[in-house]
C-alpha cells in the first residue's frame, strides 16, 4: 500500500525520508536533471522561479550535487530533452514536471529503465511503474473544496460553467472530485466544461462562448488563476451582470489580494503553491546522496482561502 504523507513545508517533508535504495550509494556524487514546463502562465512561472532557486540553495549546500534544470514549450521538447539528460548530462537522479502524463510516461520509462531515480511531480504518468517517487498538492481537494464552497455560496441552486486546465492525471483528479460533491446537489447545474489550458487567453476564448451561448450562469469554476484572469476579462467586456461567482486555483498572488480587498466576484480561492517543485528537488536530492529513496506518495495539502485567512497565502514579492 503507498504511504502517504501529508506535510506543508519542506522541513515537515524531510521527515517523510525513509528506505535505502540500491541504485545510489552515499559516498556516490548526484547529477540531479530537472524537466519541467517553460514558464507559459504564472503557475508555470513560479515553477521554473522554485526550481531554479532549489538549484541554487541546493549546489550551495551540497558540493557533491550537480543539478541542471530544463524547459520544454511542449511535450515532444521534454522528451527530447530527457534524452539529453540522460545521454549528454550522464544524470543519475530526474526530478520531472510532466508537460503531459500520457505523452511522457514512455520517455520516462525509457529514463528509469537505466536505473535512473526517478521523481514524478503533479502531473502524474498514466503509469506508475515508470517512477520511484510521487510529490504533488492535493489534486482532490482542489477540486473538492472549490465545489462544497460554490454549493454553500450558491445554496444548493444554479447554473455553473467550468474550465479544466490540460488532459493530465491530475486534472482528472480535480474534475472527478468536483463533480463528485455537486452530484449530491440535483438543482445546480453544470453548463459546459472545456479545456482551457491553464492559460488566460485560452480561457477568455471559453468564457466569450459561454457567455455567447448561455444567457444565464451563476458561477464560474476556472480551476486555475490565470484562466480566471481571462475569465474575469470576457465577463467584463460582455458586461454580464448575472455571475456571482468565479473562483479560480492555486493561491496566486494577485488572486489572494482579490479575495483580501472583498473583490466582487473573487472571494475564495484554493491554495496549490508552485513551491512543491522545490521541496521534491531537495527531498530527492538530499535522500540520493544519502542512498536513501523517498516515501512513494508525497501529498501536500490544499486549504480554502477566504478573507478571513487571506493574509497568510499572501506572498507580494513572489513570482506568482
Amino acid at each position: 500500500m503507498k504511504q502517504v504523507i501529508r506535510a506543508i513545508g519542506a522541513g515537515m517533508l524531510a521527515l517523510g525520508i525513509l528506505g535505502t535504495s540500491g541504485a545510489a550509494r552515499a559516498d556516490d556524487k548526484v547529477t540531479l536533471g530537472v524537466a519541467i514546463p517553460t514558464a507559459d502562465h504564472g503557475f508555470t512561472g513560479g515553477i521554473v522561479w522554485w526550481a531554479n532557486k532549489a538549484k541554487e540553495d541546493l549546489e550551495k549546500a551540497h558540493p557533491d550535487l550537480k543539478v541542471i534544470v530544463k524547459t520544454a514549450a511542449n511535450a515532444p521538447e521534454q522528451a527530447n530533452q530527457l534524452q539529453d539528460l540522460v545521454t549528454v548530462n550522464k544524470i543519475n537522479a530526474l526530478v520531472i514536471f510532466p508537460y503531459e502524463s500520457a505523452t511522457l510516461t514512455q520517455p520516462v520509462e525509457q529514463v528509469k529503465r537505466k536505473g535512473i531515480y526517478v521523481t514524478v511531480v503533479d502531473r502524474g504518468l498514466t503509469n506508475t511503474s515508470a517512477q520511484d517517487a510521487y510529490v504533488a498538492g492535493d489534486n482532490t481537494a482542489f477540486g473538492k473544496i472549490p465545489a462544497e464552497y460554490l454549493a454553500k455560496a450558491l445554496d444548493g441552486r444554479g447554473n455553473v460553467v467550468a474550465l479544466r486546465g490540460i488532459p493530465t492525471t491530475l486534472d482528472n483528479e480535480r474534475w472527478t472530485a468536483f463533480t463528485g460533491v455537486l452530484k449530491n446537489y440535483p438543482d445546480i447545474k453544470i453548463l459546459d466544461a472545456k479545456y482551457a489550458n491553464w492559460n488566460r487567453d485560452d480561457a477568455f476564448k471559453v468564457m466569450q462562448d459561454y457567455l455567447t451561448r448561455f444567457k444565464h450562469i451563476d458561477a464560474v469554476w476556472a480551476a486555475d488563476d490565470d484562466m480566471a484572469v481571462g475569465v474575469l476579462k470576457a465577463i467584463d467586456q460582455a458586461k454580464r451582470n448575472d455571475i456571482k461567482i468565479v473562483f479560480g486555483g492555486a493561491g496566486s498572488k494577485g488572486m489572494v489580494k482579490n479575495v483580501m480587498d472583498g473583490a466582487p466576484m473573487i472571494k475564495a480561492d484554493v491554495s496549490y503553491s508552485p513551491k512543491f517543485i522545490y521541496d521534491a528537488i531537495k527531498l530527492t536530492a538530499e535522500a540520493r546522496l544519502k542512498g536513501d529513496k523517498l516515501p512513494p506518495t508525497t501529498i501536500i495539502p490544499s486549504v480554502l482561502i477566504t478573507k478571513e485567512n487571506a493574509q497568510q497565502f499572501y506572498f507580494p514579492d513572489s513570482p506568482f
